[in-house]
């Protein structure tokens, strides 16, 4: 696997900023996909529930279009098992509600708007996950 991917890459970061600007223009809603998930599981307001059902629906079905369309899969080489990648999700999602949004939430939608609490919450997030990878690479050893 290589891990130089600037064509998939950029066909991905195009699809989500197309996403984003689509959900906004469309329902007015920023893209922050830990709160859609989360309002799709803990259902508060019925009226909601479609269009985050069909955003999660889209986003678990994206693969195979993509595998319908090139005829491959991107290979995932993850060195961890299922149940560490659960618990992280977990614990990202626990950080996500503390900090009021999540990566694509404050990253994509809020530092587009310029919004004060995104360009907070940004750097924090990058300092917090360069901080976790030196120390489980440098400090745990793993």
């Amino acid at each position: 696997m290589t891990e130089f991917t600037p064509f998939a890459s950029f066909g991905g970061g195009l699809a989500i900023g197309l996403g984003a600007v689509l959900l906004m223009l469309g329902l007015g809603r920023i893209l922050g996909a830990t709160g859609i998930l989360s309002g799709l599981l803990f259902v508060e307001d019925r009226e909601e529930f479609g269009w985050r059902a069909a955003l999660v629906t889209g986003m678990v079905l994206a693969p195979g279009l993509v595998f319908l369309v090139t005829g491959t899969l991107p290979e995932v080489n993850v060195p961890v098992s299922p149940a560490m990648i659960a618990i992280g999700g977990v614990i990202v999602g626990f950080g996500a509600s503390l900090g009021s949004g999540c990566t694509s939430g404050h990253g994509v939608c809020g530092l587009s708007r310029l919004s004060a609490r995104s360009l907070v919450a940004v750097p924090v997030f990058m300092t917090t996950a360069a901080l976790t990878v030196f120390i489980i690479r440098h400090v745990i050893g793993a």
